[in-house]
């Protein structure tokens, strides 16, 4: 399955795509990312920022979370196995926030403090480092991680986190 733009509002910087379940769905929403920010003249190392924090949250989805289920309950269908939704947004107040919308997990997302030879579990870490701010909102059937950064001329780290 291809990823499938999602409506936003007309004259919105939002902007939201469905894709599937699976690692590959990374690369394609770190390219739309890229061109969508690029397209808007955000600066390039914010850029690369906010693709890698992106990258962290989708992976983390795709590893860990369950696709995101119909209004039925069922898993919603694609060739892989569901989907989940990635999202961004160019706020008034200079902040860009990208969140990863899936359906849930056993768990919760908090940062892990893996060893030195572990091959994984820094990733919201280092969302923490990049982001301005960071967190986790529930709702019915949905886990929503975000994290926000400023995309002009602010220096971005603090990595607060917040749940809703």
């Amino acid at each position: 399955m291809v990823a499938r733009a999602v409506p936003v509002q007309a004259g919105s910087t939002s902007s939201a795509m469905a894709v599937p379940h699976g690692p590959a769905s990374v690369s394609t929403a770190r390219r739309r990312l890229r061109s969508d920010l690029g397209d808007r003249s955000i600066p390039e190392a914010v850029i690369d920022d906010a693709v890698l924090i992106l990258s962290e949250l989708l992976s983390n989805s795709c590893r860990h979370a369950r696709p995101l289920e119909h209004d039925d309950g069922a898993a919603e269908q694609e060739a892989d196995g569901g989907t989940v939704l990635v999202s961004w947004q160019m706020r008034g107040d200079g902040l860009l926030t990208l969140e990863v919308t899936d359906g849930g997990a056993a768990t919760r997302p908090v940062p892990a403090s893996p060893s030195v030879t572990a091959h994984g579990g820094r990733g919201l870490s280092i969302v923490g480092k990049l982001a301005r701010d960071w967190g986790v909102r529930h709702a019915p059937g949905q886990v929503t991680v975000w994290a926000e950064l400023p995309a002009f001329g602010q220096v971005a780290g603090g990595g607060r986190r917040r749940s809703a």
